[in-house]
């Protein structure tokens, strides 16, 4: 599938000293030199990218012939293989399915391989490519490809480049294009991230005509409340508007919301500078946070406590007996583990899976629980993959075990006010924080 050559035989171990020898790269030349660097440097980018693209593609192609030599299904062939290609590049689950079908379609696509390993387009722009590949069968890919190969990609900036590509895949196949535009429907969604100073970016991917309707109405009511004489700015108002008419609220401020709060009891009753964290956004200042719990009577708040370690901050152990973890160790799981446990994957916890399976013994415990999404719970469910705790007296950990061995260890994040603590000030601080540990402030 790829060309055949000099660079077959390279081993981990002689890239590796390609790597060290970057380390002592000459310092002392002139600033002509230092351009000739940057752009070789730049071409070797390109060219490991390529390079990593092959393996990629011959991992799959191997784990499938493997699979299918052994009786697997054929829907089961490729599962967990973008798993482990992301643990490999320290990356997301969801980040690795994306570049594994990168490196599946520029196995298809000869010239922009070729102009990648060449260092002519970097890895960003051979996506730009590839993504408006995306629609076209495997034979319009290649066409694609073969009048893309004409053009003087080095010339052209990013949106030149994907006009020029959108421009030979509307004339190779028009209808593919309606297929993409009714497909990119379907996958209309909201999406939540952190901002910061306590703010966040709420995003929604719509249709066109309804992602300009919906910002025409706010701004509209933006504009109609400021000529009245409102005070806010257009933007504010065009916020407290979008909440106000999403819950339903009559004021933005007054919307009945739920928001969790994990703070240790120096923060809330002693000033302590030590900052809080609220599952699903991330750390927040104390001040903030105190400010939440000062207000909680006003806005119908009741607090509900998690017990930590008094020295590290981890939180302590619940049991259960059933299969599936009750609403309380559920939250505790959540709490505990705040994103999917996979290594560099920090997607939403949606399963509490078993780390030891409750067919070999497993229990339905916080030690035996771990968070996960809902992606990487049925990966590590195909053949080859195994996982166990390693939790100590003051942490949880597991270890990830992948079909070809390697491993992976994932501990559980440092809750809120761990510190180093000895003698009298550990005993005089730890009957509080036992008693109070971390608070969990939820509105409802």
């Amino acid at each position: 599938m790829y060309e055949s050559g000099a660079d077959q035989g390279v081993a981990a171990g002689v890239i590796t000293g390609w790597t060290q020898a970057l380390r002592r790269l000459d310092r002392q030349i002139s600033n002509a030199e230092r351009i000739d660097q940057i752009r070789a440097l730049e071409e070797l980018k390109a060219a490991a990218a390529a390079a990593q693209a092959q393996v990629s593609v011959d991992l799959l192609e191997a784990t499938r012939a493997e699979r299918a030599a052994a009786g697997a299904p054929a829907d089961e062939r490729s599962k967990g293989v973008a798993t482990q290609i992301a643990l490999a590049r320290r990356e997301s689950p969801v980040r690795g399915g994306r570049y594994l079908g990168l490196a599946t379609a520029l196995a298809e696509m000869p010239n922009t391989r070729r102009a990648l390993r060449n260092g002519r387009i970097s890895e960003w722009r051979a996506t730009l490519l590839v993504r408006e590949s995306a629609c076209l069968s495997v034979a319009d890919r290649g066409r694609l490809d073969a009048e893309l190969a004409g053009l003087d990609l080095e010339g052209l900036g990013d949106r030149r480049l994907v006009a020029e590509a959108k421009k030979i895949a509307y004339r190779i196949d028009a209808a593919a294009q309606v297929r993409r535009a009714s497909k990119a429907t379907s996958e209309r969604t909201v999406s939540i991230r952190p901002a910061p100073d306590t703010m966040a970016y709420l995003t929604g991917l719509l249709p066109v005509a309804q992602g300009v309707a919906v910002y025409a109405a706010l701004t509209a009511r933006a504009e109609t409340l400021r000529g009245r004489g409102d005070s806010r700015s257009r933007g504010q108002i065009m916020a407290d508007t979008l909440v106000e008419r999403v819950t339903g609220q009559s004021e933005a401020e007054a919307v009945a919301h739920q928001v969790q709060l994990v703070i240790t009891d120096r923060t809330l009753l002693s000033g302590d500078g030590e900052p809080a964290y609220v599952p699903g956004y991330g750390v927040v200042p104390a001040a903030w946070a105190r400010e939440q719990v000062r207000t909680a009577d006003e806005r119908q708040v009741w607090i509900r406590r998690l017990y930590t370690a008094p020295t590290t901050g981890q939180l302590v152990a619940m049991d259960a007996r059933s299969r599936r973890a009750p609403a309380g160790l559920a939250a505790f799981i959540d709490a505990r583990d705040q994103t999917c446990r996979t290594p560099w994957c920090e997607a939403p916890v949606r399963h509490r899976d078993h780390i030891r399976g409750v067919q070999e013994g497993g229990a339905t415990s916080a030690q035996n629980l771990q968070g996960l999404c809902e992606r990487c719970n049925y990966t590590k469910e195909a053949p080859g993959w195994w996982a166990r705790a390693l939790s100590t007296w003051d942490s949880h950990q597991t270890e990830l075990s992948t079909p070809t061995g390697h491993r992976y260890h994932s501990r559980a994040p440092v809750q809120p006010g761990p510190r180093q603590r000895r003698g009298p000030d550990l005993q005089r601080e730890s009957i509080l924080e036992r008693s109070l540990g971390a608070v969990l402030v939820r509105a409802g």
